[in-house]
């Protein structure tokens, strides 16, 4: 799709199997243990003393990582282009322990304003805790970020595409933008996916993944990652060893897992989101169609520059209300109900009704939540019998 000079194939099979796993495990197993323990011994006194003045590299206790652990890093790595990954306890802890990581007190943030809800909530509550202020700018005011880089600016927090309406930043006038202030660029790439789009290739400092979604792929763990250089990741690991935001063994051995069959996952769903999308598009019951690969989006131009694929996520305003759009959700025969993506299972969410129930229905009309905005994540199942199911549910409103 993408017509550029970077390459946008980016996550092979191969690589999704293959990479950071050498073979030989312990055991002669073909697939990586699980290394389920909190605590490493030391064989002597000597070796303790050669760990503590840092002529051994190795893991003494399972808050600082495990060998699981340390082999999804690796191919989570690999999948981006990036010199170094960590993996967390969550998406939410990911992002959180690189803010703090990046940014100090009297210190100063400019994010995106359709960003993750929690993240915006970490900016705004906790942040300010700390005396570190945040700036919010209009998705696509270029002008507006610019504007909003002040001396003590270190860092721009985005989201690309975002949740729920699939808006695309302009990596490329992000990262000019950014590098003029010598500022540093976070983006979150959940929905996006390695297989999609690259954001260090477009030099963006810092990557964050909720891996929970689909590197894991099965809807059943949750994780969070980074990825960038070395540098910048090490010092971060630091302030996760003392947040405590670890992964456990089991839950790197699903990771894993899940993520030997994300490129082929990430195919079937690129290709059964465009065929529901354009399915919305031509229907005189949906009002719009969020979605990057059609071309009526706003940012369809951008996101055929820069991604292999537009992501396994379609949201839509259906022209009806909110009873009409409780009643088309409840008509859907495939899909679960729920909060999450990614997975191999459809999963259909009401944003309104389940993500920010807190808010009042002004306030959510003031960031683009409907009631009648309905997001749909696809699994894997035909897209034939995903399409058919979303249409016949259509005749209910």
């Amino acid at each position: 799709m993408g017509n550029g000079e970077r390459t946008r194939s980016v996550s092979s099979s191969t690589e999704a199997v293959h990479a950071a796993e050498s073979g030989g495990h312990w055991g002669h197993s073909l697939t990586v243990p699980i290394a389920q323990t909190s605590t490493y011994v030391f064989e002597n006194m000597a070796s303790v003393d050669n760990f503590v003045m840092g002529k051994e590299s190795r893991i003494d206790y399972g808050r600082y990582g495990n060998p699981t652990q340390h082999i999804a890093e690796a191919k989570i790595a690999e999948l981006e282009g990036a010199e170094s990954a960590l993996l967390f306890a969550s998406g939410m802890s990911a992002i959180t322990t690189a803010i703090l990581g990046m940014l100090s007190s009297g210190h100063h943030a400019v994010i995106m304003d359709d960003c993750y809800r929690k993240t915006a909530q970490f900016c705004n509550m906790v942040l300010r805790k700390f005396n570190i202020d945040t700036t919010f700018v209009h998705a696509g005011d270029y002008a507006g970020l610019e504007a909003a880089i002040e001396e003590n600016t270190r860092v721009i927090i985005a989201e690309s595409p975002t949740n729920p309406h699939l808006n695309v930043m302009d990596l490329d006038k992000l990262v000019i933008i950014a590098k003029s202030h010598r500022v540093k660029v976070i983006i979150d790439s959940t929905f996006a996916t390695p297989y999609n789009q690259r954001p260090l290739e477009f030099g963006v400092d810092l990557v964050i993944h909720s891996a929970t979604k689909y590197l894991g792929g099965h809807n059943d763990l949750i994780a969070g990652a980074i990825a960038g250089p070395t540098p910048l990741v090490a010092a971060i690991q630091d302030y996760r060893g003392i947040l405590g935001g670890v992964v456990d063994p089991h839950c790197a051995y699903l990771l894993i897992r899940g993520m030997k069959t994300f490129p082929i996952r990430m195919e079937r769903q690129n290709e059964t989101a465009m065929a529901l999308a354009s399915f919305l598009e031509g229907n005189p019951k949906v009002r719009e169609v969020y979605y990057p690969g059609l071309e009526r989006h706003p940012h369809h131009a951008v996101a055929k520059e820069q991604m292999s694929g537009y992501g396994g996520v379609v949201s839509f305003d259906l022209d009806t209300d909110l009873q009409g759009t409780i009643r088309f959700i409840d008509a859907l025969r495939i899909p679960c109900i729920g909060a999450s993506l990614g997975g191999v299972e459809s999963i259909v969410s009401h944003p309104s009704t389940i993500s920010y129930y807190e808010l009042a229905r002004e306030d959510r009309l003031a960031i683009g939540i409907a009631d009648e905005l309905v997001r749909y994540a696809v699994g894997i199942e035909d897209k034939e019998d995903l399409v058919a199911d979303v249409g016949q549910a259509l005749e209910e409103i």
